[in-house]
């Protein structure tokens, strides 16, 4: 359809990429277990919408210039490490208020959630290139619209990852339904923060 091949083989790949531990997934994880379902649903919903961006701007163009100009890359990947980095700090030094189970640097509103779910996913060049990269590859060269046919892989890719993500959310929340500690829940910030950091160093010196 649209121009496009081996479908099902798409819908695997992407799928198994999906499989990958990222600090998307991360993400997910981390809201669903110390604030429940809801807060990982939206998450996802702010990660899927970061996708979504990444696809219009491979169909457009823009990740194209991501590709060919080292300064774009540079800049986009120092602002994605930088707000990891902000992330990850923030989880590592804010305190667990008194009497609460729930760690104060996840306590954080729905709408918050998504936001910087949305901001991971859009500052990560690696995703623009991977857009860029791997969706070709599946539309035939004789696709009478190879922007209509990128948009409808994209949003192929989109939805299995949000199945996916919706999935981890309600394994993570589920995980922890016993009850997160006030202790627990304050080293389980501190871990995640530490992970964050290291990936915001991965981002910055990836090439």
């Amino acid at each position: 359809m649209f121009g496009t091949h081996d479908l099902a083989l798409f819908i695997l790949s992407g799928f198994l990429l999906n499989l990958t531990p990222g600090a998307d997934c991360l993400f997910i994880a981390l809201r669903s277990a110390s604030q429940g379902f809801k807060a990982g649903l939206a998450a996802t919903l702010g990660i899927c919408s970061g996708c979504l961006v990444h696809v219009l701007a491979a169909t457009l163009g823009l990740s194209a210039l991501l590709a060919s100009s080292a300064t774009a890359f540079t800049f986009v990947k120092l602002a994605g490490a930088a707000y990891l980095l902000y992330i990850g700090i923030g989880l590592l030094f804010k305190r667990t208020k008194t009497g609460s189970a729930t760690p104060a640097s996840v306590a954080e509103s729905e709408g918050a959630v998504f936001r910087q779910g949305f901001l991971t996913n859009v500052l990560n060049p690696k995703m623009a290139l991977f857009f860029l990269a791997f969706v070709p590859q599946f539309i035939t060269p004789a696709a009478p619209s190879k922007a209509l046919a990128f948009i409808y892989l994209g949003m192929i890719f989109t939805l299995n990852s949000a199945l996916y993500c919706i999935a981890l959310a309600w394994l993570s929340s589920r995980a922890a339904s016993l009850g997160i500690g006030r202790r627990a829940g304050q080293w389980l910030s501190r871990l995640t923060g530490g992970l964050f950091v290291a990936l915001s160093l991965r981002l910055a010196t990836s090439k």
